[in-house]
């Protein structure tokens, strides 16, 4: 029987009424495992209607009362993070190793939300004329929603409904479609931690669901992360409908490798960050641009770690990489390979036409390691951000010209540089046109008490997500001045025991 992915409505689970599904595969072996319920209009309205009047009380709760419930969430989800990363390896694909790191990566944001109260701490001046103060304050916005891709259904999400609701909004979580179970497990924990109905909601959905978020009158602020295209849409529509917007979009990261670099260093950090999660992530490498003569013992070093890696289901432990999301997404990926040569690539490694040696895995979204040498800025698989295992090595002969490459992309995700030469290193931090940037790290994701964002294309809206940033975007400031009457210049007659010194 195949399994229903439902809503989640003010505190309980809530069967679909649109009679619209979406299927939920499982990437390894390409079997409709599940069906997930699609929102109709109402079903978002209700799940919006939940989130208000959870504010009621909620927006009032105290600081205490918030983070009492964030470390026992936090408690609960890490207990059952490995029941959780094997439903992310379930829908999505990635080996277990991936999922667990995930889900490790979303607790340091429910660290930073349990915190909250030194976040959100005021200021205050006083005597800034005779008896007046000035305090300044920070208050939630009311229901906020988020909006998540299938790369990370635990981490994601995390990076913002924690502090959301530690500031004292609601939340409405419309997750990717295409692995969902995670978000109900942990609307599940969060219920059991004894977050009060209607301050966590999930809608599942597509274009219905997230454009209903985007214009209802309710929803104060939205939180994106997904392609570019998607972001830009998000940010111009949700704004156009008087809401903040944070909108997280796509990238296309370079690692810049200088001669001077330890190129075994290089070598691993290239592999890991390209290849890592099947390449379906925002800050892998998909660009390593070699300065100088190092470029044919760099690529041939690649090529030798590339070509160990283990590929098979997640939930084998002896896998390091897994399959793609979905048919559609591995056949675009292997499109920009097979494609590469006739574009000017040297095709290094082509693993366009991989598949797992295994019974029941034979229609798996599986695609191979693909290497891409001498790569043109022309070439699409260098100008697209691809979202696979596919990494593009460029050559340029000095460090000026590998900067200027990279800041001539319309992304600015992250970058990092690879060098033994501080020098080098700080004019490449300073230099260089991206929000995050790696000295001998080659994805250079901020930790939770700092934001996570990028530049041009890759981000639409002022404020990065989680971190200080991600505290701002979930409260508004209000400036309060005070002055208040000396209790000794109170009428005659009047004691508040003060004694009378003038």
């Amino acid at each position: 029987m195949t399994k229903i992915v439902n809503h989640w409505i003010g505190g309980k689970t809530v069967e679909g009424a649109s009679g619209t599904f979406g299927p939920v595969t499982d990437p390894a072996t390409g079997a409709v495992t599940t069906k997930v319920a699609f929102a109709s209009v109402e079903e978002v309205d209700a799940a919006v209607a939940a989130a208000k009047d959870a504010f009621t009380t909620w927006g009032q709760s105290s600081l205490a009362q918030r983070t009492t419930i964030l470390f026992r969430f936090r408690a609960l989800l890490d207990a059952h993070r490995d029941e959780i990363a094997e439903l992310i390896t379930a829908e999505h694909g990635k080996v277990h190793s991936d999922a667990l790191g995930e889900v490790a990566r979303g607790l340091e944001i429910v660290d930073l939300a349990c915190g909250i109260n030194v976040q959100l701490k005021g200021e205050l001046s006083t005597q800034v004329a005779g008896r007046v103060d000035v305090a300044a304050i920070r208050q939630p916005l009311g229901v906020v929603a988020g909006i998540t891709p299938f790369n990370f259904p635990a981490m994601v999400p995390m990076w913002m409904f924690p502090l959301a609701i530690a500031c004292g909004n609601t939340f409405v979580l419309k997750p990717s479609e295409k692995d969902p179970s995670a978000s109900m497990r942990i609307a599940e924990l969060l219920a059991e931690a004894g977050l009060p109905d209607g301050v966590f909601n999930v809608v599942h959905g597509d274009k219905v669901a997230v454009d209903r978020l985007l214009e209802h009158p309710d929803v104060k602020a939205v939180s994106f992360v997904g392609s570019t295209p998607i972001a830009r849409y998000i940010h111009t529509t949700a704004s156009a409908n008087g809401k903040r917007v944070q909108a997280l979009g796509g990238a296309k990261n370079h690692m810049l490798v200088l001669p001077d670099a330890d190129l075994d260093a290089a070598a691993d950090a290239a592999v890991s960050a390209a290849y890592g999660s099947a390449g379906e992530r925002c800050m892998a490498i998909s660009a390593v641009v070699a300065v100088g003569a190092i470029g044919d013992e760099l690529v041939e070093k690649i090529r030798e770690r590339a070509e160990k890696i283990k590929i098979g289901p997640g939930n084998d432990p002896a896998s390091e990489m897994g399959p793609l999301i979905t048919k559609v997404h591995r056949d675009k990926v292997a499109s920009y390979v097979e494609n590469a040569a006739a574009e000017g690539c040297e095709v290094v490694l082509d693993g366009s036409a991989y598949t797992y040696e295994g019974e029941g895995f034979e229609d798996g979204h599986w695609i191979g390691i693909s290497l891409l040498d001498k790569v043109p800025t022309s070439a699409k698989a260098y100008q697209d951000e691809i979202f696979g295992p596919v990494l593009c090595v460029l050559r340029v002969d000095t460090y000026e010209e590998g900067v200027a490459l990279i800041n001539d992309s319309p992304f600015g995700n992250g970058t990092a540089i690879f060098t033994r030469d501080g020098g080098a290193a700080r004019r490449f931090q300073l230099e260089i046109e991206a929000g995050m940037v790696g000295v001998n790290v080659p994805i250079p994701v901020p930790v939770g008490y700092h934001s996570f964002g990028g530049w041009k294309d890759s981000l639409f809206g002022d404020h990065h997500i989680y971190g200080n940033d991600g505290t701002h975007f979930y409260t508004r400031g209000k400036v309060v001045t005070t002055r208040w009457p000396d209790p000794a210049d109170a009428p005659a007659g009047v004691d508040l025991g003060f004694p009378r010194n003038h």
